[in-house]
């Protein structure tokens, strides 16, 4: 049976994150980051590095800590529970996960050593239509001489705007995986870049290539064969996300809590009141299960990979639902205060609707576990 409570290490990673993070990067950091028009904050970024966790699934040997995607989902999640906006996911994440997996290559290893020192940020260009379907791609790498010709675009590119570079999934073939992963610069000739006014105010963005020329070191693995790559890297992303989610469930709650606490009505604490104790309790029960989930994504992660596509849909699955609970009781509960700009309980539903829509919702998860579990 898998271990789903903290070691020493992993205890001590998550009382310095929400120290470092509640002083650092509280809420009111993002509605300034909004206001500003900006996307994230590289002084943010850079602490992060310094104290490793754009390291956290790169290997020793290019200058990470390399503590696992255990440790990984809990920087996500208490990331959520402040609303921190970051590229995390994005590069110490997924372009992290993807890049070990061919990690002999050099070019691969020396990226990898600039993402542990926060140097280097990477945006994954995979979907094309408005749902997530990387097999899908139609995205055209033509080969021409020894290289590619890559032509099409790529929608909802999270951290697309700001990323230095870009993991680029295209067609390579006629067979339908035929899927090739390309990385390369931002700003190669050829590549358009138009940012995507997302409700959550993060970094999102549509890309155009027109005849963006690849060459065969640009190629991350073989051939063909991206999803053997990718396909870790999105598990790593998918429950990464699935924690910030709870995360930002766990901050709605203690929001709203606190509010039920000070609240008056009719001269009684609305939080004296039996209906919102037990829509509170409720709501306390969803996020403490669905964070069990996520416990389960990331020791599977760690120590079966290849059998852990299950456990991080259901973590993705329920984080969706969870932070939905968690929104609309936060705003319900909060009466008319709860629908204004004014208040921040507006940043946590819009972030997690955005949440529930990247590297797939609700339905694109259950169906995985029902095609995993043979329904």
């Amino acid at each position: 049976m898998t271990n789903l409570t903290l070691n020493e290490d992993e205890t001590m990673l998550v009382d310095s994150a929400r120290g470092f993070l509640d002083e650092a990067s509280p809420v009111e950091k993002f509605r300034e980051l909004r206001d500003a028009g900006k996307a994230y904050n590289p002084e943010l970024w850079k602490q992060m590095a310094d104290l490793g966790w754009t390291g956290v699934l790169v290997p020793e040997d290019q200058g990470g800590i390399d503590m696992g995607h255990a440790a990984a989902n809990l920087l996500a999640q208490e990331m959520g529970r402040t609303l921190v906006s970051s590229p995390f996911i994005s590069t110490a994440v997924m372009a992290a996960t993807a890049l070990r997996q061919v990690a002999d290559n050099p070019r691969a290893a020396e990226a990898l050593a600039q993402i542990a020192s926060g140097d280097l940020t990477y945006a994954l260009a995979l979907d094309e239509g408005v749902k997530h379907a990387p097999s899908k791609t139609q995205l055209q790498a033509e080969r021409v001489g020894n290289g590619f010709s890559l032509s099409g675009e790529k929608t909802f590119v999270v951290d697309g705007g700001s990323a230095d570079r870009l993991l680029v999934l295209a067609r390579t073939g006629d067979a339908e995986g035929a899927l090739t992963l390309f990385d390369i610069p931002a700003d190669r000739d050829g590549i358009t870049r138009t940012a995507q006014n997302m409700i959550d105010a993060r970094d999102s963005a549509q890309i155009s290539f027109e005849g963006v020329e690849a060459t065969g070191e640009d190629v991350v693995g073989t051939v063909d064969q991206a999803m053997s790559v990718l396909n870790p890297a999105l598990r790593a992303g998918q429950a990464a996300l699935a924690a910030e989610m709870t995360g930002l469930s766990s901050g709605a709650f203690g929001m709203t809590v606190s509010y039920l606490q000070e609240r008056k009505q009719f001269g009684v604490l609305i939080g004296q009141f039996q209906a919102l104790q037990h829509r509170a309790a409720h709501l306390w029960s969803d996020i403490e299960v669905t964070t069990s989930t996520i416990a389960n994504a990331g020791r599977m992660m760690d120590e079966d990979p290849e059998s852990a596509a299950l456990a991080v849909s259901l973590a993705k699955a329920r984080a969706c639902q969870t932070a939905k609970l968690a929104v609309m009781e936060g705003v319900q509960m909060h009466g008319g205060i709860g629908m204004t700009d004014a208040f921040d309980m507006g940043f946590f539903m819009k972030r997690a609707r955005v949440a529930q829509e990247w590297l797939g919702d609700y339905g694109y998860h259950a169906e995985q576990i029902a095609k995993i579990k043979g329904y």
